[in-house]
């Protein structure tokens, strides 16, 4: 009696099933395609919406996403194997020798989003993780010295300089600064390619800027002269105020403080105009 009432509810639920396959398929233009279509599935489990540059992918997570595993780089390798403006461009070069993507390039937050989320941490990983798996010293001098990290040796994997000098992460500390943003290298190389000294990685901004001691005199390396002090008006006016006698141009120390532009020697905060 009981396999009766089995074989009676089994059947039930086929014909349910089949019910309800026919009546979604009779709809194919409306949001439910059927209880077997693929696409369906897809839509059920999708985390968000992709960015407008994969919004083709809609319907085909398999181009991105293998079972078990998730987003590989393999996957992403596929179509992008051949940008060359992205290899070739000295920023991002370093894409090249980078085993995984999905750390900084993140889908699914919608189609007005740019599907990057750099994270120097996770490219750090990313490189150390590369070493353990594949520590050979090709592969070490390869990512140390040519991409995107620093000089490292093989005993610990420690840095080797630039320790300490601003908010960056143990983990971020690691990285090779210049060989991404070296040609935002604004200071002509007077501060040499240990971009960390000043620069942190939230932001380009200076969070912790050490400007150079009072006694310096090379200021003109840095700073332009305004335009009022290419007329009568330096002579007449600002050596004046400064009770400077003699001063060319590009002798800033003179009346200028570290400080502030506006913090004159002997003199104080002074409004000039």
């Amino acid at each position: 009696m009981k396999l009766w009432r089995f074989l009676l509810i089994a059947l039930a639920l086929l014909v349910l099933f089949f019910a309800a396959f026919y009546f979604l398929r009779a709809h194919p233009g409306s949001e439910r395609a059927g209880v077997l279509n693929i696409t369906a599935w897809q839509r059920m489990a999708s985390p968000g919406v992709l960015s407008r540059a994969h919004s083709f992918l809609e319907h085909n997570c398999a181009a991105c996403h293998t079972s078990l595993e998730g987003v590989e780089a393999a996957n992403c390798i596929v179509c992008h194997a051949n940008n060359t403006a992205l290899l070739q461009s000295q920023p991002t070069a370093f894409h090249a020798d980078v085993s995984s993507c999905r750390e900084c390039h993140r889908e699914h937050r919608g189609v007005h989003e740019r599907p990057t989320l750099m994270d120097h941490a996770a490219l750090s990983r990313i490189g150390m993780r590369q070493l353990k798996s594949n520590p050979d010293p090709e592969t070490e001098d390869r990512l140390a010295s040519g991409h995107f990290l620093r000089w490292i040796n093989q005993q610990g994997h420690k840095v080797t300089s630039g320790q300490g000098r601003t908010g960056l992460t143990p983990e971020e500390m690691i990285l090779n600064c210049a060989a991404c943003h070296g040609n935002e290298d604004l200071h002509f190389g007077l501060f040499g390619q240990d971009c960390a000294q000043c620069h942190g990685s939230v932001a380009w901004t200076i969070p912790e800027f050490r400007h150079p001691p009072p006694t310096s005199l090379d200021c003109a390396q840095c700073h332009q002269a305004p335009p009022s002090h290419y007329m009568m008006h330096f002579k007449m006016i600002s050596m004046t105020s400064a009770d400077v006698k003699k001063a060319e141009v590009n002798q800033c120390f003179l009346c200028h403080l570290t400080t502030a532009w506006n913090d004159i020697k002997g003199v104080g905060f002074y409004k000039h105009h």
